[in-house]
């Protein structure tokens, strides 16, 4: 593989696995704020702005961790035949489906950078009860989508370089 392919995947690699580490201790504070919010509600004393903190952590959580469960091929797959093909069957499959998911990605990265610039000009809030400005959510919604397509790229140069029995190091 050229040296400017191992030099992305080495770049990005590194990133992903940092951040997704990280992003696996949102759900501790995700829990904290539920366990809050509960203790709250049993002293007749609810805080309005628990719901809408756990939803955003969840969404950070799913989003930036995506990267990450790409990588150490965490996600779920439909094994009725992928399970039983060899393992380099199994990487060109990745190499074609690869294409499919970089679209996706794609379209939501094009339409969550449209999404956070709205909320930016117009000063977007949820529609709750606390009413919290969605810029935030949405900028870490769209971080977590370019990283989980720079991830893609990587993971793609990755299995090509597998199916053509040159894996990279």
């Amino acid at each position: 593989m050229p040296g400017w392919v191992v030099a992305y995947v080495r770049f990005v690699e590194p990133i992903s696995r940092r951040v997704g580490r990280a992003s696996m201790y949102l759900i501790f504070v995700m829990m904290a704020v539920l366990f809050y919010s509960s203790g709250t509600k049993a002293l007749k004393v609810p805080a309005i702005w628990t719901l809408d903190v756990s939803e955003f952590l969840m969404v950070s959580y799913f989003l930036i961790g995506g990267a990450y469960a790409l990588q150490i091929d965490g996600h779920v797959r439909m094994d009725l035949l992928y399970g039983s093909w060899s393992q380099r069957t199994k990487t060109r499959w990745d190499v074609m489906t690869s294409f499919f998911l970089v679209f996706y990605l794609g379209v939501l990265l094009y339409g969550s950078v449209a999404s956070t610039i709205y909320a930016f000009e117009f000063g977007e809030r949820a529609f709750s009860a606390w009413r919290p400005y969605m810029w935030p959510v949405k900028c870490v919604m769209t971080f977590g989508i370019l990283l989980t397509l720079l991830q893609t790229i990587a993971t793609f140069f990755r299995d090509l370089a597998n199916a053509l029995g040159k894996p990279l190091p």
